[in-house]
């Protein structure tokens, strides 16, 4: 049972593959012609999902959103210009930044692994990027990221700034989004994926919103016709059910709010998370959990953090067979458990 990287574990639903299935077919026939360059379909219904007044001119995908931060990179970073991360945060960035021959900038975080606005605004002051990128809510610790700390660090920043919100679509119902961000601020992109809360990580579809002149400044870098005919029709029909594809999102929630209520219960210490999965710590000995729940069949995630582990948020049966893997180790403080392993989620 893999739990460890923050894939949606519920499957598409039947009817909505049965009708990206019929749109691929039918633009296998015209695969011995070049797809649309320029994604129109893809980006009327990218602008259409997000909502917010965008328009095409606003959207831009890629195959995946490491594609679409890469492309980023590419076109404002480079030999000579920095990206500023806050750390611990995604992986990719530094990896990202290094192939592009971006320097990479690891700034300070909060206790908890929060960012407050006096913290970005004095790390860029600091370190003086040509690229700010905030994780939001940030991988790998969950962490959400609030509209005053974007606003703050766009406002110092005196380039680039993207915000990552891979895992926007987990954040509790109502919580805005940075797209309310984007008008008047021509700087900021808002980079998203279909990977997490449509289940289309094998898809590879990723986009972001910006102002036009950032979106055609992506246009430079990208390879030509980089996103092919079937992954265009199968995003479209994909967007096309979001309410459906999105239905699985409410019971992700309640998973993970259960992780954080359950993983507190056995002894450990669950970070803050408006993602898809959660990030726990007080665990003694990350590497030896990890390979006990392992040989229990269940994957997890050791990301480096000294003394924490990460598991993703399933189905309430993946939920209750992580939490009772667990719970059979024994508490990580040696205490008795007063309560039995966890058989479900409260309703």
């Amino acid at each position: 049972m893999a739990l460890n990287v923050n894939e949606n574990t519920h499957p598409v639903p039947d009817d909505v593959a049965a009708d990206i299935v019929a749109r691929v077919a039918t633009a296998i026939g015209g695969v011995n012609r070049y797809p649309d360059r320029e994604f129109t379909e893809l980006r009327e219904s990218l602008a259409h999902y997000l909502g917010h007044g965008l328009t095409p001119e606003n959207i831009w995908a890629a195959n995946g959103s490491n594609e679409v931060i890469q492309q980023i990179l590419q076109a404002f970073g480079g030999p000579g210009r920095s990206l500023l991360g806050f750390t611990p945060t995604y992986s990719m960035y530094p990896l990202l930044a290094s192939g592009t021959g971006t320097v990479w900038l690891a700034g300070a975080r909060d206790a908890e692994f929060e960012l407050s606005p006096e913290t970005a605004v004095a790390e860029i002051t600091r370190l003086d990027p040509d690229i700010v990128i905030l994780c939001a809510p940030n991988n790998p610790t969950g962490t959400p990221l609030s509209l005053e700390t974007i606003a703050a660090a766009y406002d110092a920043a005196r380039g680039m700034v993207v915000v990552d919100e891979a895992y926007a679509e987990f954040m509790p119902e109502g919580e805005p989004s940075a797209l309310t961000l984007l008008p008047g601020r021509p700087r900021l992109l808002v980079s998203r994926t279909m990977s997490k809360a449509f289940a289309f990580a094998g898809a590879r579809v990723g986009y972001l919103a910006a102002d036009p002149a950032a979106v055609d400044a992506l246009r430079l870098v990208r390879l030509p016709y980089h996103l092919s005919a079937l992954t265009q029709a199968a995003a479209v029909g994909a967007l096309a059910h979001s309410d459906e594809m999105l239905g699985m999102v409410g019971e992700i929630r309640v998973q993970r709010d259960r992780l954080v209520r359950e993983l507190a219960g056995l002894g450990y210490r669950p970070h803050r998370s408006g993602s898809n999965f959660v990030l726990f710590g007080g665990v003694a000995d990350p590497h030896a959990t990890f390979e006990a729940l392992l040989a229990q069949g269940v994957l997890i995630r050791d990301v480096g953090i000294p003394g924490h582990l990460r598991v993703t948020a399933g189905t309430e049966a993946e939920t209750t067979a992580f939490l009772t893997a667990l719970a059979s180790l024994g508490r990580p403080d040696g205490a008795q458990s007063s309560a039995a392993a966890p058989v479900g989620s409260e309703s």
